[in-house]
């Protein structure tokens, strides 16, 4: 059992949120309130809000609320550069201000009040805390196909993750330091906070509808944010290539035999159906190899690039100390 009061930051990736953001920070604010008075967290904790190169007023909310509020801080990334490098930036910025820090997205999907077990279990002793979603009834079938799919596939890859754990999750500024040392581009953090290791635990949550503006990861940056983790945790692909690779040529082994003995016994026909179809799956399956070996060949590139994961451009408090 801890005897520190520890300080919260609350991190809050935001993309061109403008809609929900005026609603959800109220939330947000209380939350702070709530814990405060209940003695969990000291009252130096804030709340900071991460702009990812928004194109609409986020940015300009953010440093309001700012201006208004000493408990809202906010910084702005020079470009946009994607979720992951959002919370990165927000976790990196904030280890050395606070204790603690909480992930979560500003659309109000996620239940701000499992924050309270989140900061009780810190309390107890635990350094990360992981925020599962206990059922997904408010999702389509395709989505909770697609989504539970994702989690086994990425498990099964290698890639250790928690199983319907996102980017929500308390993270002891300890763990972050330590964190800090991990220098990879390619960004994944729901596989990688595991690889650091510490005591850990899990709370849960129901998940509800987004309180307003539209979601900013359709299928499709989904499927890409599961390619890149697998790729970029784990050579299980490479391994199954090799795998493939030596099961294919033990068969073409035994087709060279065959034909070497039908031809031997004067059977032969020629045919061109068979070797059209021969030379499409051969020249297939070495393009697919081709382009999985790419892909890390493409991200060792990006990696000896050694290019920072993110620029921060502006940051609240130094506007309000100009």
């Amino acid at each position: 059992m801890r005897q520190k009061i520890p300080c919260l930051y609350i991190v809050i990736p935001c993309y061109n949120e403008q809609e929900v953001l005026p609603i959800t920070c109220k939330m947000f604010r209380e939350k702070l309130e709530t814990l405060e008075a209940a003695g969990k967290i000291s009252p130096d904790s804030r709340v900071l809000f991460v702009n990812d190169g928004s194109k609409d007023r986020t940015w300009e909310i953010i440093s309001q609320l700012a201006k208004e509020d000493p408990h809202f801080l906010g910084i702005s990334q020079s470009r946009n550069r994607g979720h992951q490098n959002a919370v990165l930036a927000g976790l990196m910025e904030a280890k050395d201000r606070c204790d603690i820090t909480i992930s979560i997205d500003c659309d109000g999907q996620d239940d701000i009040n499992a924050m309270d077990k989140m900061v009780d279990a810190y309390l107890d002793g635990c350094e990360v805390v992981y925020g599962v979603r206990s059922k997904r009834d408010t999702d389509t079938f395709f989505k909770r196909f697609t989504a539970e799919g994702f989690y086994h596939l990425m498990n099964w890859m290698g890639a250790e993750c928690v199983f319907n754990h996102a980017d929500y999750r308390l993270i002891s500024s300890r763990v972050l330091q330590e964190f800090a040392n991990f220098k990879e581009v390619n960004i994944f953090l729901r596989g990688m906070v595991p690889l650091v290791g510490f005591k850990s635990t899990s709370v849960y949550y129901e998940r509800a509808e987004r309180i307003a503006g539209e979601s900013h990861y359709p299928l499709k940056k989904m499927l890409a944010l599961a390619f890149d983790g697998i790729t970029s945790l784990s050579v299980k692909p490479i391994r199954l290539i090799t795998g493939f690779g030596a099961l294919v040529s033990f068969i073409s082994f035994l087709g060279v035999i065959w034909a070497v003995i039908t031809s031997l016994m004067g059977h032969t026909v020629s045919g061109w159906a068979s070797t059209v179809s021969i030379l499409c799956f051969m020249s297939g399956v070495q393009l697919l190899c081709l382009g999985v070996i790419g892909e890390y060949i493409g991200k060792i590139y990006m990696e000896t690039k050694a290019r920072p994961r993110y620029i921060i451009s502006e940051r609240t408090w130094e506007e309000q100390q100009s």
